[in-house]
């Protein structure tokens, strides 16, 4: 039996995240600025609701940072198994954040409609509209480098960040909508994106929201992830077979028990061995399985 504890480079992966989210800041900030002072200029209700998104988004982006450091911490006589799920939680709170903005913005929206049949709708001007053409090209851009990064380095919270980045595109799409709807003669239009742009926000919410809850319950990995693990361990040389094989998701992380059958004439010393080479093989192939237990069964016993 070989069990150990592996770790990211925590210096590369600190580094990683830290660099995606100052320019995310920076981006943020100043795509908040220019849409604001384009929905208050252009008077467009749509567009004051987007720049409060991408307000948001500076602030969940700095949950991140946070979560993500006190995740890479050492593990340690209190948390032996290290603090990881500290990344989920700052997903979670993501989603809550990502969530109350977009009811924000719904209700927002709800009122004006109501209120538009009592009173004019201003109509939007030009200014927002090509507010709303420079934010979804930026946060697009930004959704694609996030999440090409916090794929590679596997943080879920960055992810997370990354989604928030594409919900703020997808509601730049709604004001684009609402505006040129408004533009053309139909001021009510305007609000009404706001609500649309509420519902995508409240979608993208709930999935970060879920993936970051099956991180913390200990669920097991896909099939096709399962799948793979297999045919490494049976693709290594004296297994005879698997009896049994379990997986859970820590965080961004995978922990592997697994049962392997060897020939029962094997010596202790040999068996081991086997096992040993196992363990490696997960390990060079699946680099975010962090714990990893092999138990060694003679052929035909369990």
């Amino acid at each position: 039996m070989r069990v150990e504890d592996k770790r990211k480079n925590d210096s590369t992966f600190l580094a990683a995240v830290m660099r995606v989210s100052y320019v995310s800041i920076a981006v943020n900030v100043a795509l908040s600025l220019l849409k604001l002072l384009a929905g208050v200029i252009a008077h467009s209700g749509a567009m004051i609701s987007d720049a409060v998104h991408s307000a948001s988004d500076v602030f969940s982006t700095f949950v991140v940072m946070i979560g993500v450091t006190l995740s890479e911490k050492k593990a340690d006589k209190e948390h032996p198994y290290g603090h990881e799920r500290l990344e989920c939680v700052a997903s979670v709170l993501l989603a809550v954040v990502l969530a109350a903005t977009g009811i924000g913005i719904g209700c927002s929206g709800v009122k004006k409609i109501i209120s538009s049949g009592k009173e004019e709708l201003a109509v939007p001007g030009l200014l927002a509209l090509i507010a709303a053409v420079v934010s979804v090209i930026v946060k697009e851009l930004m959704y694609r480098y996030t999440a090409r990064t916090a794929k590679k380095i596997n943080s879920g919270a960055l992810m997370a960040d990354a989604w928030h980045h594409r919900s703020d595109a997808l509601s730049s799409v709604g004001s684009f909508a609402g505006i040129l709807g408004a533009r053309l003669g139909a001021p009510v239009l305007d609000p009404i994106a706001s609500v649309i742009i509420c519902v995508f926000i409240i979608k993208a919410a709930y999935d970060i929201f879920r993936d970051a809850v099956d991180k913390m319950i200990d669920k097991a990995c896909p099939d096709e992830y399962v799948s793979r693990l297999r045919e490494v361990i049976l693709g290594t040389e004296g297994v005879l077979g698997i009896d049994e094989l379990k997986t859970r998701l820590f965080g961004s992380r995978v922990y592997v028990e697994v049962e392997i059958a060897v020939e029962a004439t094997k010596t202790l010393i040999e068996a081991h061995d086997t096992a040993e080479s196992v363990h490696d093989a997960i390990e060079a192939a699946f680099p975010e399985v962090k714990h990893c237990m092999v138990h060694v069964n003679p052929e035909g016993e369990e």
